[in-house]
């Protein structure tokens, strides 16, 4: 990601440069956000560097920073007029159906908002690592560490294919994430049990902190709260996500009040143990995950980062950034939400800056969100609940899917001492993407 600011800022003024003049009011808004979201990077680092704004260092510093930004977006505004590919207009397929929600739900509503997949999403991923069992599993297997970006890229997909892929991939994919779960086994060092990444109360926890952390981004940093209806709703389009997982969905509460009833209900399992830390403060660092860019962007690149960091932490309860290691900033808290509100709401104005920011982001999730934002209708305009997906293309329910397949790995792993078999990795490439 060059950095959200450099992108609106250069994108909004190429489209400036090229668009009719209704197209006006949205790309002054964006530039005037632009540098709301530049006041608020000072303001924010300020307090991750402890830096004495007064100084005379500090503030050549910060005009170097600037001026280099600025300087990058004026660079690459004066490219020839056809732009680098991440800035060109890109075009999708019709997807086969609008898979298991639709227009006119509350899930494309919330999930198709630029807050869902960047803070949302990062929140999603970072408070998952509470939990021991997961945290076991990601650290055994290292994939955060080792390949933090195609990681990244591969979860947002599949995160994304459940709100918008049509009916028969997302149901394929489904399938092969089990065969991707049966290799996460083992023995947890912090409880001494064994841990199973298909065990239902760990994929309810990966369920519930994914549409809670979608929601509260949402909520925070985007129009603001559901109504009452639209709650339910949500909450109901959720419990219909559960059927792709292995968790029962008549598990899954129906609403924000059993949703934080379950969370308290898990606080006592919750661990901040040294594995859980080092992989959230990792996770928190989403340059991490960003593809390589030039030395002229890194500035602006640190500075999104932070900014999005800091958003991210202002979104969980003290007690868990305590539990964390994480800072815990009430003023902060405050004062980057309107920064971010801003410049989400900038970032809506415009789907061609949407489409270009998802494209650095994570572009294995462009074709799935590129046909939503831009409204396009689906080959056969029909919604199915997973259960009828699974039955009309052969499919069993993913807590008894693979049986043998998932008893073959827990007696390589605990009888024969033997690492598991890496088949459903590799399945999942066609689908999901390379992990390379």
């Amino acid at each position: 990601m060059a950095s959200i600011q450099l992108a609106i800022g250069v994108g909004i003024l190429h489209g400036v440069r090229r668009a009719a003049p209704r197209d006006l009011a949205a790309g002054l808004a964006g530039l005037i956000t632009y540098t709301i979201l530049v006041i608020g990077a000072l303001v924010v680092l300020r307090s991750d560097v402890h830096a004495d704004l007064h100084s005379t260092l500090a503030v050549g510093i910060w005009l170097a920073l600037l001026a280099g930004v600025a300087a990058a977006g004026v660079l690459l505004h004066h490219v020839d007029r056809d732009f680098p590919e991440v800035f060109a207009a890109p075009t999708f397929e019709p997807a086969e159906d609008f898979g298991f929600y639709g227009p006119g739900s509350v899930t494309w509503k919330v999930w198709s908002y630029p807050t869902s997949l960047t803070i949302g999403f990062q929140r999603a991923v970072v408070i998952e690592e509470l939990d021991p069992h997961l945290v076991a599993a990601v650290t055994k297997t290292h994939g955060i560490y080792d390949r933090p970006r195609t990681r990244y890229d591969r979860t947002l997909r599949y995160f994304a294919m459940v709100a918008f892929g049509d009916s028969r991939s997302t149901a394929k994919a489904a399938d092969v994430l089990v065969r991707i779960h049966a290799k996460g086994i083992g023995l947890d060092p912090e409880t001494g049990t064994r841990y199973d990444a298909n065990d239902p109360d760990s994929q309810l926890w990966i369920l519930l902190t994914g549409w809670h952390s979608i929601l509260m981004a949402y909520e925070r940093y985007g129009p603001g709260q559901l109504s009452a209806e639209e709650d339910a709703q949500y909450w109901a389009e959720c419990a219909r996500a559960a059927e792709l997982q292995t968790c029962d969905p008549d598990q899954v509460p129906r609403s924000r009040e059993g949703v934080r009833a379950y969370f308290e209900e898990m606080r006592p399992q919750l661990i901040g143990s040294e594995s859980a830390r080092a992989a959230m403060h990792h996770l928190l660092q989403a340059e991490v995950m960003l593809p390589p860019m030039s030395p002229l962007l890194r500035p602006a690149t640190v500075v999104t980062t932070r900014i999005l960091r800091r958003g991210t932490l202002a979104t969980m309860p003290p007690w868990m950034r305590e539990m964390s290691g994480l800072p815990v900033n009430p003023l902060l808290d405050a004062a980057v939400r309107p920064v971010l509100r801003a410049a989400f709401w900038a970032v809506s104005l415009n789907t061609a800056v949407q489409l270009m920011l998802l494209r650095i982001i994570s572009p294995m999730t462009l074709p799935l969100a590129g046909p939503v934002l831009q409204g396009l209708p689906a080959q056969n305009q029909r919604t199915l609940t997973p259960r009828q997906a699974q039955a009309e293309y052969g499919f069993e329910a993913p807590s008894v899917a693979h049986a043998d397949f998932r008893a073959t790995q827990v007696r390589r792993v605990f009888s024969e001492g033997t690492a598991p078999q890496e088949d459903g990795i590799l399945e999942s490439q066609p689908i999901l993407g390379n992990i390379d």
